[in-house]
């Protein structure tokens, strides 16, 4: 049996997306003859948290927790709430923005490279120098964001030689908030030039998308290998379908996932079709961007909407399989082509089907086509947008609103785990 250190930032109690990938990885793994070994922070930061996850440990697998300084403790000081929205990834505008959210932004960008958890770096290194001197194993991952895991894993690789995959569950200096992080061209520079140290240092790469292997593969030549985010088998509780015609939005709705196009199309919807005002209702499921909630209340849409903050692992599950319809929305610009979310394949899984926004030539348009789970428009195509919603609409009117999916296996967790376990033994 081969046996991998995990290196990971995120591990429950923490909630949210970036929790899972990995939690999922760590029980399929020994089913396939990888021993994982965990390592994670002891008091971690989280900005969400989701107590339940802490069940889904597999008992048998073997967790080292060590102690983080975490900066965004000190800045809740200075501002909780607006430490809270940027460490979960939400940041205004820079109209929007006030004095202490400028501050913040340039500081982390500026003097937290890669990120905010840099400190824990050199004590990790320490003590993972001298713990696997003592317990070998086969391999180690890293998995980011945030990218000073990865830095972790360049300084092992170069202390013990030791075969190492890194793990990149979005892009780098590619992704969407990197460039409202008010980088100086020093800062910048530094990025790219950690960004390339890992890539290159790396003996293989993983990435979630498609569109991320690309860019990688345009500044390294690195072995990479695209093992997106997956569905597992859950146990829900048997759900009640919602007697509206429920258009529901479950995970952080950032500023920029705002379309207004959508929001437009819905109105117009209710001013032309009596019995689609009676029925519909706007639900939106965890962290929302003041800008959203202002263009909904802009179109006119506020009597419909429903706002419903974070919920747990299993709410979510519950709330995606009870929905009549289910929204997927990604910022409108070239640099998120590449994102898919994790939520995605609870959607697809889910028996609904997906409404999804967002730019062209996406990642995620290409998987709801090729699994049958939804429908997927451009930001500009409003008309085209509110036939579909119509046509939706009527099949709820006529009881047969449903997805027909195809394909959905080599999505699931334990066959993507499968992919991630015949790497470790070929490479290894």
């Amino acid at each position: 049996m081969k046996k991998v250190l995990i290196i990971s930032y995120y591990w429950p109690p923490a909630g949210g997306p970036g929790v899972q990938r990995w939690l999922k990885f760590a029980k399929y793994l020994p089913k396939y003859d990888v021993e994982p070994v965990i390592y994670v922070p002891e008091n971690a930061h989280y900005p969400l948290k989701d107590p339940g996850l802490e069940e889904k440990v597999p008992e048998n697998i073997k967790v080292i927790k060590k102690p983080i300084f975490e900066p965004y403790s000190l800045a809740e000081l200075l501002s909780g709430k607006d430490t809270q929205k940027i460490s979960s990834g939400i940041i205004p505008e820079e109209e929007q923005q006030g004095f202490i959210q400028k501050l913040m932004l340039f500081v982390r960008g500026n003097f937290f490279i890669p990120d905010a958890r840099k400190f824990w770096i050199k004590p990790s290194v320490k003590f993972l120098t001298k713990y696997l001197q003592e317990n070998p194993v086969d391999a180690i991952i890293t998995t980011g964001p945030p990218h000073s895991m990865h830095l972790m894993g360049l300084k092992l690789k170069k202390k013990l030689n030791i075969f190492w995959i890194a793990d990149f569950r979005d892009p780098w200096t590619q992704i969407g908030y990197h460039k409202k992080l008010k980088l100086l061209q020093r800062s910048q520079q530094k990025h790219k030039k950690l960004e390339k140290a890992i890539l290159d240092g790396a003996d293989h790469l993983i990435t979630t998308s498609f569109t991320t292997r690309e860019e990688f593969q345009k500044i390294t030549l690195t072995p990479i290998k695209v093992i997106t985010n997956g569905y597992d088998h859950e146990k829900v509780e048997a759900v009640v379908l919602d007697e509206k015609f429920s258009l529901a939005h479950i995970g952080s709705l950032l500023s920029g996932r705002n379309p207004k196009n959508l929001w437009a199309a819905l109105k117009e919807l209710t001013l032309e079709n009596e019995d689609f005002a009676k029925d519909l209702q706007l639900k939106l499921v965890g962290a929302v961007g003041e800008p959203v909630l202002e263009s909904i209340k802009q179109a006119g849409l506020e009597k419909w909407l429903s706002v419903q903050g974070y919920v747990s692992h299993t709410e979510a599950l519950q709330l995606q399989r009870s929905s009549q319809v289910l929204l997927l929305i990604e910022i409108n610009i070239e640099d998120t082509r590449g994102i898919i979310p994790g939520k995605l394949f609870e959607y697809m899984v889910s028996n609904r089907p997906i409404l999804a926004v967002g730019p062209e030539k996406a990642d995620i348009q290409k998987i709801i086509r090729e699994t049958n789970t939804g429908a997927y428009f451009l930001y500009a195509e409003k008309e085209e947008i509110k036939a579909h919603i119509l046509e939706l609409y009527r099949k709820f009117k006529a009881g047969d609103l449903r997805s027909h999916p195809i394909g959905l296996q080599k999505y699931s967790r334990e066959a993507l785990t499968g992919e991630l376990a015949k790497l470790i033994k070929e490479m290894v």
